[in-house]
């Protein structure tokens, strides 16, 4: 009718008592509107009439639909009652209903009602269409709502956290343009000037194209699962590591084609059956946490493999040289099996079991194809084993002073080198 009601609560509340749970089956936005039926005292309509057949809400024709008869009277012709993205219910219908009576669907209404959903979607308010008819094609506009789904407490730091460590985040949804980039901007993920994709615009685009503009794009909206998985693939020619959220049957291809699959544990069974990864709790900070598992795993990794080449480099490289300059032994057999089984084997396990360093989060990701071995890791190596050898072979020496070769100067010897080992093994805790 041309005004305006703002409705108050939060939650599926009416006048302080809680909705019979029979209304509040199914998803949230439908527990939304029937709280607000419930506040307008709007709520009986429901059982004035018999639900004949349900046309479920899909990505691609973007609204849901029940055809329905009345209950009661002699009439029995059938009634659609829709509701969905703006766009689609205006195009299906003819008329609108005004204080009471119905009126032709003008060009001019048309823009009035855009731009009040624009107006609504600049707040974050998810905005959806109402329409009723006697047909799919011959539908009565009657008015449009707007919900708000706030992000979780937590969400915006989780991003904030998650780009400072490297990671690039990309929201995807199915909606409007106004209430993508609102709810963007809270999360921190859009400012004015930043670059935002239609499903429409990646449909045009071929592989190619989308790959050289997705790193700059930040904010998706109106989007298919069709666009979803043509977006992972275009992440994944650019050489990312792609990580996938979603909930709904409509995502299970994309999370499937991503190299890890978040499911939300509130979600389908579809969904969370194409994952590879299940949030319980519906908690997307969750997923820092397992982003400092994964790299804690792999810097634990390096620095094993740091310890143990460094000290098996160092006790070879010792007896070498010592050989090479024709100098006696400084180590028996047993000192040198004490060293490679007892000084080597608990540190380096140790190593490989360090509990998650949380600064670990800030380091920025590596690239798949990076060995584990790199170059400065083999200089680190080699440094180290050079400090070993060095003092080690210097304390000998001193010991050989006296051009005798005891018991003490095998034992100062290795008593040097163990000490070395185990400060060896101390750096090797962080790079």
């Amino acid at each position: 009718d041309g005004s305006r009601a703002e409705v108050t609560g939060v939650g599926y509340t009416a006048v302080g008592e809680v909705i019979c749970n029979e209304g509040l089956h199914g998803q949230p936005t439908e527990g939304a509107l029937i709280a607000a039926a419930w506040k307008l005292n709007i709520h009986h309509i429901r059982d004035l009439y018999l639900r004949l057949e349900e046309m479920p809400f899909n990505s691609d024709t973007k609204f849901m639909a029940v055809k329905c008869t009345p209950k009661y009277g002699e009439t029995k012709e059938y009634m659609f009652f829709v509701k969905g993205a703006l766009e689609r219910i205006l195009n299906n219908c003819s008329k609108f209903y005004n204080e009471g009576h119905l009126e032709t669907l003008t060009e001019k209404r048309i823009l009035e009602y855009n731009h009040e959903a624009s107006v609504m979607g600049s707040s974050g308010l998810r905005v959806l269409a109402m329409a009723y008819g006697p047909s799919m094609n011959n539908l009565v506009f009657v008015g449009m709502v707007g919900i708000i789904d706030p992000p979780r407490a937590g969400v915006k730091d989780a991003i904030e956290e998650l780009i400072s460590g490297g990671v690039a985040v990309k929201m995807l949804t199915g909606d409007a343009e106004e209430t993508a980039k609102a709810i963007a901007a809270r999360l921190g993920l859009y400012s004015a000037g930043n670059k935002c994709l239609s499903g429409k615009e990646i449909e045009n685009m071929d592989a190619d194209e989308l790959s050289r503009v997705i790193d700059s794009v930040t904010v998706l909206y109106r989007t298919t699962p069709k666009n979803k998985n043509k977006i992972v693939g275009a992440l994944k020619r650019n050489g990312h590591v792609v990580g996938m959220t979603g909930d709904g049957v409509n995502d299970s291809v994309a999370l499937r084609s991503a190299d890890i699959g978040i499911a939300v544990g509130s979600g389908t069974d579809v969904s969370k059956e194409a994952a590879d990864m299940i949030l319980v709790d519906d908690d997307f900070s969750v997923t820092l946490s397992a982003i400092e598992e994964g790299k804690s795993i792999f810097y634990n990794i390096r620095n094993f493999v740091r310890f143990q080449l460094s000290t098996s480099i160092a006790a070879l490289s010792l007896i070498a040289v010592c050989t090479v300059f024709k100098l006696p032994n400084p180590l028996n057999a047993m000192q040198i099996l004490w060293i490679n089984i007892i000084m080597d084997g608990p540190p380096a396990q140790s190593l490989g079991v360090e509990p998650v360093d949380h600064d670990v989060i800030k380091r920025p990701p590596r690239k798949v194809k990076d060995p584990i071995i790199t170059r400065s890791l083999i200089v680190n190596i080699l440094i180290s084993a050079t400090i070993i050898v060095s003092g080690t072979l210097w304390v000998f020496w001193r010991e050989l002073s006296d051009n005798k070769i005891t018991p003490r100067d095998t034992t100062m010897t290795f008593t040097c080198f163990v000490f070395f080992d185990m400060f060896n093994a101390l750096s090797c805790r962080s790079q």
